[in-house]
């Protein structure tokens, strides 16, 4: 089902690039980051072009809750103890300049985007832990105190609260900002070399290239396969629910995010690394806990988000490797791609037109330390275990148990296949090995699709391409 945003929000269509074009810039991606970043670029005077795979905020931006905040959950005694406090101010003080920019940005250019000052708290069972977060993050400047009372519907032990954070509507928001901009839809990129991208019935020669795609799909150089995992999450939109004043996070695995838009509350939870739901449950999960926190509420609709996991938790934005100084990135969002997205326009507009930034070092791909090191062995482990479950595991279903609906990973015709089963019992088998790196793929049944776990590329029932690194289609088995 479609998010709550996508409602009454339609953007007009843009041509396919067809041809060959020149252009100063060119940006990979019309979501909220490709398009903040292209309309930074051409506010500073510089010729950008988008390239769009499908349309305009058609992947993970119409997928947020859009909370627009500096809140990123515990994280600013972790980071104060892993980067330095130097590093961890830098991150905290981008991310409430995004505040500021969006604020700004929203008013100067008079934007209907339902934009509203909002607390954000992160609730949990340990007081300790929970004040002393809050004497972190204050420490370096942010807006943030311990709250014993709470709006939520069960007992917790507080909150850390940071004042003064935002909520709005994503798409109305973008409606605005793509007005202005060159944008090619359904024009997915084949391939890059040097200045050169290559599409489907056109190329365009670019002096900088900003890989604004969710995943950077350029394996070589750069790494990005083996310093990041995707995580999935879901969210239901109920009725006659609850005014929760503020937008909230639960600390530590199986917790809850709440906030409200209008009359709706959006209930979130519910997360795991992409590939690992193959017993399904997750809404499920999030109504039985709508039922219990408040009776009577009606779901109106219901969706799931997948965001980037960087090994040290901090996003990357900037050059993205050493090899190719013309090319830049911003990816790894964790779980906060609206405040992610404004700061990543910020630096790479920066970067590219020669401004130091105050806040880049923090945010620099390049990086590469002992805080990072026990992250990229993890991710480089989870990689290993996809690619023998594909060369070892046998599978332990037959196309015949397959419940109507659903898929499995089965033997058909002396072949490993996935095979969706449709509502008439007809079979659908597709190659089950990954086209980014060949890890065995899994399948979401709460969202009857197949998903990886090595990479988080995704794929419909069918085998059609939903979103990368992937950029290909499945094969039918």
């Amino acid at each position: 089902m479609d998010s709550i945003w996508s409602e009454n929000c339609c953007f007009k269509e843009r041509e396919p690039l067809r041809g060959d074009i020149q252009a100063e810039i060119a940006v990979i991606g019309a979501g909220i980051t490709g398009l903040l970043t292209a309309s930074a670029l051409q506010k500073a005077g510089r010729q950008v072009v988008v390239l769009e795979a499908s349309r305009i905020a058609s992947g993970q931006t119409r997928n947020t809750t859009a909370k627009i905040t500096s809140q990123h959950g515990m994280i600013y005694r972790r980071l104060i103890d892993t980067l330095g406090r130097d590093k961890a101010k830098q991150y905290a003080m981008a991310n409430e300049a995004a505040i500021e920019a969006y604020r700004r940005l929203i008013t100067s250019e008079h934007i209907d985007c339902s934009f509203e000052e909002r607390n954000a708290y992160v609730y949990g069972s340990d007081s300790e832990q929970l004040q002393k977060e809050a004497e972190a993050a204050a420490s370096l400047g942010l807006p943030a105190s311990f709250v014993r009372e709470t709006a939520l519907p069960f007992s917790t032990a507080g909150s850390v609260c940071f004042a003064r954070q935002a909520q709005f509507h994503p798409l109305r928001f973008l409606e605005h900002m793509e007005e202005s901009l060159t944008v090619y839809e359904n024009t997915p990129v084949l391939r890059i070399e040097d200045d050169r991208i290559e599409t489907e019935k056109g190329q365009v020669r670019a002096k900088q290239i900003v890989f604004a795609c969710h995943y950077p799909f350029v394996n070589f150089p750069g790494l990005y396969f083996a310093r990041m995992h995707q995580e999935r999450s879901y969210v239901l939109a109920l009725e006659h629910a609850a005014d929760v004043d503020g937008m909230w996070i639960g600390t530590g695995q199986g917790a809850y995010s709440f906030r409200n838009y209008g009359k709706l509350l959006l209930l979130g939870g519910g997360g795991h690394r992409c590939g690992e739901n193959s017993a399904g449950g997750k809404y499920a999960l999030l109504r039985k806990k709508a039922e219990e926190w408040f009776p009577g509420c009606r779901e109106i609709a219901h969706w799931s988000a997948q965001d980037c996991m960087t090994a040290d938790g901090v996003p990357y934005i900037g050059r993205y490797a050493e090899r190719h100084p013309n090319w830049y990135v911003a990816t790894g969002f964790q779980k906060w791609g609206m405040t992610s997205a404004m700061v990543s326009a910020m630096l790479l507009r920066d970067l590219i037109c020669g401004v130091k930034n105050p806040y880049a070092d923090v945010f620099d791909p390049g990086r590469f330390d002992a805080a990072a090191l026990a992250g990229i062995a993890a991710e480089s482990g989870q990689a290993v275990k996809g690619l023998a479950k594909e060369l070892f595991q046998i599978p332990s279903e037959k196309a015949a148990a397959i419940p109507r609906g659903h898929g499995g990973i089965v033997f058909l015709h002396g072949e490993k296949l996935g095979v969706y089963k449709d509502e008439d019992g007809r079979l659908y088998p597709v190659d089950v090995r990954c086209p980014h790196l060949g890890c065995q793929l899994e399948w979401n049944p709460d969202e009857r699709s197949w998903d990886c776990p090595c990479h988080g590329s995704r794929f419909d029932r069918f085998g059609k391409l939903i979103s990368g690194p992937a950029q290909e289609d499945l094969s039918p088995g």
